[in-house]
């Protein structure tokens, strides 16, 4: 211990006395260096495990927050573009407001008939709203059809191209009368008894009539596809494409024109509107105008 004392007063006084001491210093700094480093090795892998455990957990935090927050949008995307189309389509329907004041009823399409040989379907108003057999329906391009039946949530709507289905519209262009039958077709309609030598022509735009007050006049109905004058006949084969989208809308207004016919019904007697009534439904009980 005598030894190690004096030989530590012996280099602090040569430190402080003598320059060489320097070079000697650097000498040993650089034999000692890899000691030192060696015996850092332990310290300095704890500290670079221990920072990449650190940053692999808040990558795996910030992850699994980035892919919370991509289905959010996700699924807001996908529920903005839902809400996109409808309003689309509910600004189409505002568009076939009804011109007279007519009230009228917004209304969703539930399902479709399965039946091949009827042309109906389901909405979903029914007599909570207020919704009565007969009702006209219309969608944003033109008339769809009538209420036939009601519950209390939900109804049921013969459509226009049904077998069973008749309603007097006329020729937008001339003001001619008809009677627009359903072929039990889906794009498909005919006309009743056209004279072969009626200005009608194809691409003519048929309009409902106002005829016995079940539907309201100049709703939009068909378009002329087809007209086929027959020589050996006296009356032509005339095929109207409806004009309303039967095969895709979804969404429809239930005009209400009960406080219309009113004033009407009290000008006429009973008997005149039954006869207007048979008109469009000649010797068929299922048919309905």
């Amino acid at each position: 211990m005598i030894l190690c004392v004096i030989l530590a007063s012996f280099l602090m006084f040569a430190d402080q006395r003598m320059s060489w001491m320097d070079d000697v210093r650097a000498q040993i700094s650089t034999v000692v260096a890899p000691v030192q480093w060696v015996v850092s090795l332990p310290a300095r892998g704890l500290s670079l495990a221990s920072l990449a455990l650190s940053d692999q957990t808040r990558l795996v935090n910030e992850n699994r927050r980035l892919r919370e927050r991509l289905l959010t949008l996700s699924q807001r995307v996908q529920r903005m573009a839902s809400l996109s189309e409808e309003n689309a389509r509910l600004r189409e329907l505002l568009k076939a407001a009804p011109r007279q004041e007519i009230p009228w009823l917004t209304a969703g399409l539930l399902t479709l008939d399965n039946d091949p040989f009827l042309q109906q379907m389901i909405i979903d108003r029914g007599q909570q709203s207020g919704v009565y057999s007969g009702q006209p329906v219309v969608d944003s391009a033109g008339l769809v059809g009538q209420i036939i039946s009601v519950s209390r949530y939900s109804s049921r709507v013969l459509l226009i191209t049904d077998a069973s289905h008749s309603v007097p519209v006329q020729i937008n262009r001339n003001g001619l009368r008809f009677i627009a039958r359903g072929a039990g077709q889906p794009d498909h309609l005919t006309l009743d008894n056209v004279p072969n030598n009626t200005d009608i022509r194809e691409g003519d735009l048929l309009v409902t009539s106002g005829l016995t007050g079940r539907f309201p006049e100049g709703y939009p109905v068909a378009r002329v596809s087809r007209i086929v004058r027959n020589a050996g006949t006296p009356f032509a084969t005339v095929e109207v494409k409806p004009v309303a989208q039967l095969d895709r809308s979804r969404n429809f207004l239930l005009l209400f024109t009960h406080d219309q016919l009113k004033p009407t019904r009290q000008r006429l007697s009973p008997e005149a509107v039954d006869a207007a009534l048979q008109v469009v439904r000649p010797g068929r009980q299922e048919t309905r105008q």
